[in-house]
């Protein structure tokens, strides 16, 4: 069966989360990607380091699928390797500033001198105009400037996610532009610039706060794990851990209001709607939270799926690879890496197709792995790439 994007060559200059996952996820569909950093390795390779080279999970999860290749672009030598593998690609990957790619030689002026219909994937913090355009960032500072932060907080102040959710959305988002890109090339022949940003992208997540605030300037205040929109909608301890759980239109809560033995709440006019009953939160959370505390985990979880109410526990990092429902999915692939103890579980292409699948084919690559393999399909001899190296070029 022929991959998607075989055929397809990536070159990825992205740096931890935004670029590297969106190629990445071409990867997964059969492109060739060729991961470019430095020659001591970018820092996104040894953030959280789970084995004795140094690289972490994060690295192994957003690397699988692509080939090592060290360089120094800002050498004259560098930069005759980036013109000739540019030459050779169909999209270059890049979360990097403006300046910095022009100094790479992989801004798209320069890219297109090598490939005049290639697609450069940009992403950065703020986008490629504006007054924040230079200015750096990362998933943090999306998370704070597209109001999330504030509504996830309470009393105590803004609280943040530690998942990455704006730096994988962006992510998203560009791979989603890059696809398009390549679907516009090939109907026209010609290739241009995807842009993606961390701000805009949390901002796309968090916009019917934003409409709701424009239209009725409401001005919400933050209310912890409590939803603002729906009830009940929050975290609820039980007798022996913690469960998760969210009521949405009026069928549904008719059958939360008899499981908790309120049935005249049907008919109540300050739980009539959802809006109505996000308004009163408080108390049906309340109400929640004085039925789960009187059962266990397991019991509220199953009462609640036997009334169609959705329902889950909270897991810790450990429960989620133990849960039956991830492995009989088979929800992640469990890869080797050189220095690490145990086969890494990896998640497996996050969307499936039924005809034409993405999968995970190798794991992340060594720092370099595949620098002399690539430079000698480029035409570079042994004795070329060996001076290269003694330049310190790759």
């Amino acid at each position: 069966m022929t991959a998607v994007l075989e055929g397809i060559r990536v070159l990825d200059f992205g740096r931890y989360i935004a670029g590297p996952f969106c190629a990445c996820l071409l990867g997964d569909m059969g492109a060739d990607v060729i991961r470019v950093e430095r020659l001591e390795g970018s820092e996104d390779r040894f953030i959280a380091s789970v084995c004795e080279s140094g690289e972490g999970g994060s690295f192994l999860q957003l690397n699988r699928n692509k080939r090592g290749f060290t360089l120094d672009p800002m050498k004259p030598a560098g930069r005759e390797v980036v013109a000739r593998l540019a030459a050779t690609a169909d999209v270059v990957v890049a979360n990097l500033p403006a300046a910095t790619l022009k100094q790479m030689g992989i801004d798209y002026e320069t890219l297109c001198r090598s490939r005049p219909d290639i697609i450069l994937t940009h992403c950065s913090a703020f986008g490629n105009d504006g007054p924040y355009a230079d200015r750096v960032g990362f998933d943090l500072l999306g998370q704070g400037m597209s109001g999330a932060s504030y509504l996830a907080g309470d009393e105590d102040g803004p609280a943040r996610s530690h998942i990455n959710y704006v730096d994988f959305s962006a992510a998203l988002f560009a791979a989603y532009g890059t696809l398009a890109a390549l679907m516009a090339r090939a109907k026209t022949g010609r290739g241009q610039i995807v842009e993606a940003s961390l701000f805009t992208s949390a901002l796309a997540l968090a916009n019917n706060f934003l409409v709701e605030q424009s239209v009725l300037e409401v001005n919400r205040k933050p209310h912890g794990n409590r939803g603002h929109h729906v009830a009940p909608n929050d975290i609820f301890q039980t007798k022996d851990g913690w469960i998760c759980s969210m009521v949405v239109g009026n069928p549904l809560f008719e059958r939360w209001a008899k499981l908790m033995g309120e049935p005249h709440w049907i008919s109540d006019p300050r739980y009539a709607t959802d809006s109505a009953r996000g308004n009163h939160s408080k108390d049906l959370s309340d109400r929640m939270a004085r039925w789960c505390a009187e059962r266990t985990t397991e019991q509220a979880i199953a009462e609640l799926d036997r009334a169609r109410v959705p329902a889950g526990p909270v897991y810790s990092p450990a429960d989620v690879l133990e849960d039956p429902h991830v492995q009989a999915r088979e929800l992640f692939r469990y890869v080797e890496y050189p220095g690490v103890t145990k086969p890494a579980p990896i998640i497996d292409t996050p969307v499936r197709l039924s005809d034409t699948p993405g999968s995970i084919r190798h794991r992340a690559p060594l720092l370099g792995e595949h620098t002399d393999e690539i430079l000698a399909s480029l035409g570079y001899s042994s004795d070329d790439i060996a001076r290269l190296r003694e330049q310190r070029v790759v």
